[in-house]
């Protein structure tokens, strides 16, 4: 009997997935489907946590009648994290496969704009070659296919083989400090991670926007904190089972600020030195980095500089780094010494 209840049960949530799955096409893929349920409650629990402190803390009430423009610019820093969260969670973190279109694209409009001013006219024995101009465009990545390989192997040491750096499932090849993320199926530029709560890699397109996001986020726990801790304090004589409710919620916004805390310094230790998380955890497994010290940063341009390209040189989407030479490694394992601090070396 429990079995053919547990099959009957089965067969209706199968039935009702494929039903929400002619609606709603994400539905359809169990990684989808995970990835919304994970948007949802982050979401919801965010809700929830604004919604309990204007119910039960009257004194904010009061101080919201009293001094609007404070509750006004903690309501306005809520807005900003949710709607910061749905920008980086549906930006896209440059991908590999975009970046090769768009220079194979770029380089078939130069070739015709070469062609249109000179003909390409040539004549194979008693046949007339020409270059169709329209037929050039219809298919970049095909017929330029070559351009992009020579592009990025140009970018590795020379004699490296294109066998070496050819991705197996996208069939293309990878610039340096690109790599194949198995939960989206695609190869992403400057691989940082694949954010489990965004259902989202993060990569070179959206790595700013993340940083951004764990910023807003901290500041928005850590004020949330203090509204719990204020409650508490001139309201603990009070209801027992609303003390309860805001002691579990306080706790999961402590270990939420202790643990976005970290990950903000975390990631702003890496862009300071201009490394991603996978970078810095599979350094002895990338092949371009086994060779060099830990405490050598190769792809780092210095302190300042690295702030400058990650905040403001945002202009040049698809931005490939090459692999730095025998000689700047060198340069960059070189001890500091009291000259380099005053000529601020670390810096430029």
């Amino acid at each position: 009997m429990c079995v053919l209840c547990g099959a009957s049960l089965r067969d209706k949530s199968d039935r009702f997935l494929d039903c929400c799955s002619r609606f709603f096409p994400c539905l359809s893929d169990p990684a989808q489907r995970f990835a919304l349920f994970l948007r949802v409650a982050l979401v919801v629990l965010h809700f929830i946590c604004l919604g309990i402190l204007f119910i039960f803390d009257k004194d904010l009430i009061e101080k919201t009648k009293q001094q609007p423009w404070y509750t006004a610019i903690y309501l306005s820093l809520f807005v900003a994290t949710l709607a910061q969260y749905f920008l980086t969670s549906n930006s896209s973190p440059g991908y590999v496969l975009d970046a090769m279109r768009v220079v194979n694209e770029t380089d078939a409009l130069r070739r015709t704009s070469m062609n249109s001013k000179q003909p390409a006219s040539r004549k194979n024995g008693s046949v007339a070659i020409t270059v169709d101009r329209n037929q050039m465009g219809r298919n970049p990545v095909e017929s330029n296919a070559a351009s992009w390989t020579k592009l990025v192997m140009d970018m590795y040491p020379p004699g490296t083989s294109v066998r070496t750096w050819t991705c197996s499932y996208c069939d293309v090849v990878q610039p340096p400090r690109a790599k194949h993320c198995y939960d989206c199926n695609k190869c992403v530029l400057q691989f940082d991670h694949h954010c489990v709560w965004l259902g989202t890699c993060i990569g070179q397109g959206n790595h700013f926007r993340f940083w951004w996001y764990i910023c807003e986020e901290t500041a928005l726990c850590l004020w949330t904190a203090i509204f719990y801790i204020s409650y508490l304090k001139s309201n603990i004589s009070k209801a027992w089972w609303v003390d309860v409710i805001m002691i579990l919620l306080l706790a999961a916004l402590f270990v939420s600020i202790v643990f976005l805390v970290l990950l903000l310094l975390f990631h702003s230790y890496l862009i300071m030195t201009n490394q991603t998380t996978y970078e810095l955890v599979r350094r002895r497994r990338i092949p371009y980095l086994r060779g060099i010290p830990e405490r050598v940063y190769p792809f780092s341009k210095g302190v300042c500089r690295n702030l400058y390209n990650f905040c403001f040189a945002r202009s040049i989407f698809y931005k490939m780094e090459r692999l730095p030479s025998a000689q700047e490694l060198e340069e960059k394992s070189r001890p500091y010494t009291c000259l380099d601090a005053l000529t601020c070396r670390c810096c430029c």
